[in-house]
């Protein structure tokens, strides 16, 4: 088999678990956030932080043994616009509240039977591809062009370098220091200790982020025809599939595409196994107008920001990138905003 039919293979499998995790679990960035700030539920958001900090650990652990070069990656570029990376965070941040959950959380709801989930995910691949390569793609490239700056160090690793420690020893007290925090914020919630499947949830996720990395920059390493080097993100990805499922005999399959079919796919198979699946769609004009609005935020906002609460949130953490602090920032920003505040978003369902 050959190195890209091992990586689509592999992106495929990634994805079924993934949509098997996020249906049974309710892993969702979202939904975390909506316990943590208004319900008093931090367990979900612990979930996440585990995520982080295992596919940080992972990432980090094959980047520095040398088996996958996470340089090659989007986000650790020496050339970024940080405003622009917030800016987005924050539209797909609020966008997500506005739509009752992210792309991924899209798919894997779409495969339970959600029909507006099948909304967001048309709207929010249309609004990607316009700002990818259509209508407003020249406006983002001008935002980008006028904000964007050149820099020594682009992640934590390379400021402490920068200090003088070696590149080993910066990368292995970078991880450490984060992935340590993250994990003490985790366990201190007793709620959380008591929550396996919310702990297994947060080890496999992290665990299948490290899996992406190791299936394109390891499977995927052919010096003839290279794979990008790239883990589990849906923003382009999602966009790439509805092109794909359009126009396939003009298009490459590839990781994400294969991704984003499994995460359907796994959630589909998962909720007919366990009884889960029943079709649920929009309770009036208004809330499918509210959906769709903030499938568009979602759309443009993942593309300025280089990905999505899973895309930067995770893959991007995993790096330790500079560019995806700034970016998960703004998510984190624009969610809270959502959820609590002047700006709070009063939600029809609950996903």
């Amino acid at each position: 088999m050959e190195a890209a039919q091992l990586v689509i293979l592999a992106g495929l499998v990634i994805g079924l678990i993934y949509g098997a995790v996020g249906l049974l679990s309710g892993f969702c960035l979202m939904s975390s956030m909506r316990g943590f700030l208004a319900e008093g539920d931090g367990r979900l958001v612990r979930s996440y932080a585990l995520a982080i900090a295992v596919a940080i650990a992972a990432s980090q652990l094959l980047a520095g043994s040398g088996t996958v070069d996470l340089g090659k990656s989007i986000y650790l570029q020496q050339t970024f616009s940080a405003p622009v990376l917030f800016l987005g965070g924050l539209l797909f941040g609020y966008g997500m509240v506005l739509s009752n959950g992210c792309g991924s959380r899209a798919l894997v709801l779409l495969g339970r039977g959600n029909l507006r989930s099948f909304v967001v995910v048309i709207v929010l691949a249309i609004a990607a591809q316009m700002t990818l390569k259509g209508l407003i793609a020249p406006a983002r490239i001008a935002l980008v062009q006028a904000s964007q700056t050149t820099v020594n160090a682009n992640s934590l690793p390379s400021v402490l370098a920068s200090l003088g420690l070696a590149d080993p020893v910066a990368r292995e007290l970078a991880a450490a220091a984060v992935v340590v925090a993250l994990i003490l914020f985790a366990f201190a919630h007793p709620a959380f200790r008591r929550s396996p499947g919310q702990i297994a949830a947060g080890v496999v996720v992290g665990a299948l982020v490290a899996a992406g990395w190791f299936a394109t920059g390891y499977l995927g390493a052919d010096d003839f025809n290279p794979v990008p080097v790239t883990s589990l993100t849906f923003i382009a990805p999602i966009a790439d599939a509805l092109q794909y499922a359009m126009l396939s005999t003009g298009l490459t399959l590839n990781f994400g595409i294969a991704t984003v079919a499994g995460v359907f796919f796994g959630s589909l198979l998962t909720a007919l196994a366990t009884g889960r699946f029943h079709l649920e769609g929009y309770s009036s004009p208004r809330h499918m107008l509210r959906s769709t609005s903030g499938a568009a935020l979602m759309g443009i906002g993942g593309v300025m920001a280089f990905g999505c609460s899973i895309g930067q949130g995770l893959t991007g953490l995993s790096t330790l990138a500079l560019g995806s602090f700034v970016a998960v920032a703004g998510i984190l920003l624009g969610t809270a905003a959502g959820l609590k505040g002047a700006l709070r978003v009063q939600p029809f369902a609950v996903a």
